[in-house]
């Protein structure tokens, strides 16, 4: 009977460990986004592609 407790309670703390979920966002806590020129500089193209600004002048439909 003990080796039943055991096993089950084994098996309680398996379950209870496998359900924990992590949600990453790729940033850090409270790390800022990249500004538009350090992003240019990483993926290339424009500064205005990536500034918040100048969202309502991309023609991209």
């Amino acid at each position: 009977m003990k080796s039943m407790f055991k096993i089950t309670g084994a098996l309680v703390v398996v379950f209870m460990l496998a359900s924990c979920v992590v949600h990453d966002n790729g940033r850090g806590n409270g790390a800022k986004p990249l500004p538009p020129g350090q992003a240019k500089k990483i993926y290339g193209g424009s500064a205005k592609d990536y500034a918040p600004g100048q969202v309502k002048k991309r023609n991209r439909y």
